[in-house]
């Protein structure tokens, strides 16, 4: 009944017996890489394997979702659907006590192998239902990462998410919080050609699950629906970008993102997706318009009371000693921005801003750059900074482009030139001087991001073709911009912009080590990005080449003047269902499937009742026969001829017809007709 790995205690006195949901032979995979391999593996296996799951339950970017919550050691930790332990060890590394729940005895093995050092971590194995009696009532968290839309599973009951929450604000302490995160059934990525994350087709969740199934996700209004059925009426809502699985940064109603931010959406792993749009550029519109809460794509909603943290943002997809959290709070009524080191190793990169801030002070003072203020916590751990309002040159830049105006984007951008030349001849450079990174109230122009500070000599133009090649990477729209304008007014030449192109590629690599991006990740994992909007042209003709049209033979051969079009024969995609009537006097009759190369299976042929065996002399065409009733056509005019000389006919006749019909490119039609040797 209890079962101990390394420190950790596993309690299986509610386990059924097996595990009731498994995801196969890779949970085996995953439980022999938690056994046998220390967690500083586990990136490299994961840009080894290529493989979805591998990423999903063993990338230490999962831990985001709870790191930037300020729980301390005194806090006592309850995890529902802990799974194979993805946030387990970062909720053991920050809390006092962590007890664990989940249903699968093999995840929750992998769980405990992974962090088999962690003194203070229970896993209890079984249904949350039968073990919740025996769970104390004093948690200062309650954590369900992707769990809550599988209440239905949990309760079985006609009300399972309110039943299922009840269950939960039993055993939050006074002054405690629930920790809820979760996809938004109306989040943009669905809209933009993200399958359902649980159910995995196209717009189930927009559609209100229309078509069943025993996940829900559910929009802000939904979920804050549930909480007051509950009695909840303390609770907070953060957005975690790009989603709460990989979650870079986290926003909050006192602080939501601008335009220009969001800028990494295409961070699907899992399946296949269309891109139906610009997704960054939808953000910038949603954002404008206030919406952005009803469109992020998933929420974390905290029951209780909220945090004086407004803001994180995530690097640690760096080497270690560059991973830094950045923060944004107000600390006794005034708003700050912090900087923490995520490892030991990122301490000195932490120490370095500081001293950058006093050397770009030094370089910038009688000029018209302003540095951001830099202070070091006691620790060195954390740099704490001024927060500073006002626009970014980022967005100013963008506004004359969307206004059309590249006389004034390129005023300035000769201005942002001129004010990081100053002191060109300094040792001292800030490389990401970026068009992010400035923040533009009227004439003050202050840099508030200067990690990347080097004593170097670099020139100006160098700073500023890289802030313009990040530019225009981040969107496409901003390719309407003159880069040959841009050389011109920086005096580069070709091979120098070349040089500079070949710079940033190492120093990305200098930052992110010998690791894989997660975009360089997903490549890796192979799953396509679908653009309709690539091949839906193909279609644009669909209406006039995909119309049947009848040819009726009274004696006198078929007539154009006297064929007429079919109204509605669409039956579902590549189906036709025609009801003909046909008069006695007609001799033959000649279907024309559609007005462009295609192959047709003739599915069923009934002339008054009769099935007509769709082979031999019963129909002709101009097209080649495969077999069982089905033809290629490699040509635009294809036609079905059907003899009724020797059928039953009487003054009026209804002829039936159900085909299949699949148009074809001309060159792939005449590859197939030239296969088949038997001409009909």
């Amino acid at each position: 009944m209890r079962e101990q790995i390394g420190k950790i205690i596993l309690d299986d006195k509610y386990y059924p017996g097996e595990d009731l949901y498994c995801d196969g032979e890779i949970e085996d995979e995953l439980l022999a890489i938690a056994r046998d391999c220390s967690p500083v593996e586990y990136q490299g296996i994961i840009e080894e394997r290529g493989s979805w799951p591998i990423l999903y339950h063993l990338s230490p970017l999962r831990e985001n979702i709870v790191d930037w919550i300020p729980m301390d050691k005194s806090a006592k930790v309850l995890e529902i659907g802990s799974g194979c332990g993805a946030i387990t060890g970062k909720l053991s590394e920050k809390a006092g006590s962590v007890t664990c729940v989940d249903l699968s005895k093999k995840r929750s093995r992998i769980n405990a192998y992974r962090h088999q050092d962690c003194d203070n971590v229970t896993i209890h194995v079984g249904n949350f239902k039968d073990i919740e009696p025996e769970l104390s009532e004093d948690f200062d968290y309650i954590c369900l990462i992707g769990v809550f839309e599988y209440g239905q599973s949990y309760m079985g009951t006609e009300r399972p998410y309110e039943d299922f929450l009840k269950l939960l604000l039993r055993h939050r302490k006074p002054g405690g919080r629930i920790v809820l995160a979760i996809e938004n059934r109306l989040g943009l990525k669905y809209f933009a050609g993200c399958k359902e994350d649980h159910l995995g087709d196209w717009f189930s969740g927009i559609e209100n699950y229309a078509g069943g199934g025993g996940v829900r996700t559910f929009s802000r209004s939904g979920l804050e629906r549930i909480f007051k059925a509950c009695g909840v009426e303390e609770y907070s809502f953060y957005y975690p970008y790009p989603d709460y699985k990989f979650m870079k940064a986290v926003y909050s109603d006192a602080y939501l993102p601008g335009p220009g931010e969001l800028t990494e959406n295409l961070r699907n792993f899992d399946r296949d997706r269309m891109l139906l749009f610009n997704e960054k550029q939808a953000f910038d519109g949603i954002i404008r318009d206030g919406l952005f809460p009803v469109f992020t794509n998933s929420y974390v909603a905290v029951l209780g009371g909220g945090f004086n943290l407004k803001y994180a943002r995530y690097s640690n997809d760096r080497t270690p000693e560059y991973g830094v959290r950045t923060e944004i709070a107000d600390v006794d009524g005034v708003r700050i921005v912090r900087k923490h080191a995520l490892s030991k190793e990122g301490e000195d990169q932490i120490r370095h801003m500081e001293t950058a801030y006093r050397q770009l002070k030094k370089r910038y003072a009688g000029g018209k750059l302003s540095i951001n203020r830099c202070a070091l916590s006691a620790d060195g751990r954390t740099a704490e900074f001024e927060y500073v309002e006002g626009t970014t040159l980022e967005e100013l830049l963008d506004g004359y482009l969307e206004r059309e105006d590249i006389t004034g984007f390129h005023r300035l951008f000769k201005e942002y030139v001129e004010r990081i030349s100053y002191g060109e001849e300094s040792q001292v450079w800030d490389y990401d001087l970026i068009f992010s990174n400035i923040l533009v109230s009227g004439d003050l122009w202050t840099v508030i991001d200067y990690e990347w500070t080097f004593e170097k000599s670099m020139s100006a133009k160098e700073i500023a073709f890289r802030a313009v090649y990040c530019y225009l990477l981040e969107d496409e729209k901003r390719n309407k911009l003159n880069l040959d304008l841009i050389l011109d007014t920086l005096d580069l030449t070709e091979k120098e912009a070349e040089e500079y192109r070949e710079q940033e590629l190492k120093f990305q690599k200098f930052v992110t080590g010998k690791h894989r991006s997660m975009s360089e990740i997903r490549e890796l994992i192979g799953y396509r990005i679908m653009e309709p909007a690539k091949w839906v042209h193909k279609y644009d003709d669909s209406s006039a080449k995909e119309r049947v049209q009848i040819y009726e033979d009274r004696g006198e051969g078929f007539k154009e003047e006297t064929s007429y079009f079919v109204k509605d024969a669409s039956d579902g995609e590549n189906r036709l269902s025609l009801t003909l009537s046909v008069s006695g006097d007609v001799s033959a009759l000649r279907i024309d499937p559609a007005m462009d190369c295609c192959a047709v299976r003739i599915e069923s042929l009934v002339f008054n009742g009769k099935a007509i065996d769709p082979s031999g002399k019963n129909v002709r065409t101009n097209g080649k026969g495969l077999r069982d009733g089905c033809f290629v056509f490699a040509t635009t005019d294809p036609n079905l001829l059907i003899p009724l000389e020797n059928l039953d006919r009487r003054g009026e006749n209804t002829l039936c017809a159900q085909l299949s019909v699949v148009r074809l490119p001309e060159k792939l039609a005449a590859a197939m007709a030239g296969a088949v040797k038997k001409i009909f």
